[in-house]
């Protein structure tokens, strides 16, 4: 075999299989190499997808994905980009939390980049040793808290595969600009310590100041070998997760999607009930159950956005009501965090959320606590006492943690809720209506915030930035999907929201400054010319 020949076959990002052209095999040496037919996109995907039907569950369809995108990059992103309601389920949420608990005994190609405590003094000649020598996205995750399945150590590199391959899919980021990375500090994982197939560093987690050097170490890596490349962090615990944009924001082009990712998708369908309510932000109480760093993102987000239409510091804040494990955020809660501070409130320590809802009397009530079904029918009830319509937003995933179903919510309100989750779930039949949950995921948020900072190349991420991303993305959801339940548009239309919304937020980019490259004089349509096609 010719050498160019072998390179095109095994390099996923050049191999075309039967669909290269009799032509194309000539000049590359590759005929006789391929059955004779030339076989076009359509009769490609149509054998993959049978392939995928012939899986056994949702796993073994995540692991020939994840092989198909090995072999052949883009007709990987074909079936992505023509599917996504069918596939996104399987390369992300709820499958990839399966994925990443058995990361260790489905391993088969290396994929992403792994930064370990041992790599410390020479982080930047790890990252010269990937392939592309443009990276735009670095999606980096510790592995500390994925999903909300907690510590999976090195297993969690699922995460930024998963969300990268999104990035693409969705955004239409180019794949040879994204690189997932896994920061190695070892694990508190004791049934991982204990198999021996686990493939990181085999000790407990390290903390404190050789983390702290590690992830700076990393960063100024990242600004000397690819200086135009945003980061974004991904599934680290709160604890580490809150300090480090903090630390970041103002140095380096970066953002949080747990943090602020949340905040834009929540915001966003927040919008959307105003509009099927016909009221404002500012006409809601708010109650977080769950007071982690996406609770308090979100919660921020929300002030801000009231702040932008007229309402006070004061008063924005004065409608917002945090819960923690130890009950309502006030004064005398003994759980307060650090992140939590500016959301304490006067008040009652009421220890249960049927207590708080009964002492606050919130019309939304979302849920960031990964803890399943306790939003239960006495809550909803104790909710629709002084409310007929209540905004239900049970955001903890995968689907194993929601803190109840769409079914549950809307039969427990005679369809009445306004309601969306974070892990998808099916149709409601209820009274002869079909309602249709939308889920609240950051897949319509972060890869059009990425396709902007990619576009632009721009040197800061902002929460500006993403309150624009949920303004322009609630703006999308048509007055008929409002009717049958959808506050999001539906996924079958993602990957146009998602250029769309990057559209807006590359306008505000342009116009605060921030961006890195010479203002064109159509931005929008420079914007769409940076959209990856994946068809040959």
């Amino acid at each position: 075999m010719r050498q160019e020949a072998h390179e095109i076959l095994y390099n996923p990002r050049l191999n075309r299989g039967t669909a290269f052209s009799e032509t194309e095999r000539e000049l590359l040496g590759l005929t006789g190499l391929f059955p004779d037919a030339v076989e076009t996109c359509a009769v490609q995907q149509e054998r993959a997808l049978m392939q995928l039907d012939r899986r056994a569950n949702d796993l073994e369809r995540y692991i020939y994905l994840s092989e198909l995108q090995d072999r052949n990059e883009r007709l990987f992103y074909q079936l992505l980009r023509a599917d996504p309601v069918r596939h996104m389920p399987i390369v992300y949420t709820p499958t990839v939390g399966e994925a990443c608990q058995k990361f260790g005994h489905i391993m088969r190609r290396p994929k992403g980049l792994y930064v370990s405590l041992r790599h410390r003094g020479r982080v930047a000649d790890i990252l010269r040793n990937w392939p592309e020598a443009d990276v735009r996205i670095i999606c980096v995750t510790d592995g500390e808290r994925i999903l909300g399945l907690g510590d999976l150590g090195i297993c969690g590199m699922g995460i930024p595969v998963g969300k990268l391959a999104l990035y693409t899919a969705v955004g239409g980021v180019h794949p040879a600009r994204c690189m997932p990375v896994v920061l190695d500090v070892g694990t508190n994982n004791r049934e991982f310590l204990a198999d021996p197939l686990y493939p990181g560093l085999r000790h407990e987690r390290v903390r404190g100041e050789a983390y702290d050097a590690l992830v700076e170490e990393f960063v100024q890596a990242v600004q000397e070998v690819y200086p135009k490349a945003c980061i974004q962090f991904e599934d680290f615990h709160n604890t580490t997760a809150i300090p480090l944009l903090a630390r970041y924001r103002d140095r380096v082009s970066c953002f949080n999607d747990d943090i602020q990712g949340t905040a834009s998708i929540a915001v966003a369908g927040l919008f959307a009930a105003c509009r099927a309510l016909e009221n404002s932000l500012a006409d809601h109480r708010y109650l977080f159950f769950g007071a982690g760093s996406a609770a308090t993102g979100i919660a921020d987000l929300v002030v801000q956005a009231m702040k932008a239409r007229g309402v006070s510091d004061a008063e924005a804040r004065s409608r917002i009501w945090l819960m923690n494990s130890k009950g309502l955020v006030v004064r005398n809660n003994p759980g307060i965090q650090p992140h939590q501070i500016p959301f304490v409130r006067e008040g009652r320590l009421e220890p249960t959320l049927v207590d708080a809802v009964k002492a606050v009397q919130p019309t939304v009530l979302i849920g960031t606590s990964t803890q399943p079904q306790t939003f239960t029918k006495d809550v909803i009830d104790a909710m629709r006492a002084y409310c007929r319509r209540p905004v239900i937003f049970p955001y903890s995933n995968p689907t194993s943690k929601a803190e109840c179903t769409a079914e549950q919510a809307w039969t427990w309100t005679n369809g009445e809720a306004i309601f969306a989750a974070g892990s998808p779930f099916p149709p409601v039949e209820l009274g002869g209506r079909v309602l249709i949950p939308g889920q609240g995921n950051n897949v319509y948020i972060y890869p059009a915030v990425g396709l902007a900072v990619y576009a632009c190349e721009a040197t800061r991420v902002t929460d500006e930035m993403f309150l624009r991303a949920a303004e322009s993305l609630a703006s999308r959801t048509t007055d008929a999907e409002l009717s049958v339940g959808l506050i999001y548009p539906p996924l079958q239309r993602i990957h146009e929201s998602a250029v769309e919304v990057a559209m807006d937020v590359a306008e505000l980019i342009y116009a605060r400054g921030l961006a890195g490259v010479e203002r064109p004089k159509d931005i929008r349509a420079f914007v769409r010319e940076k959209v990856y096609d994946p068809a040959y």
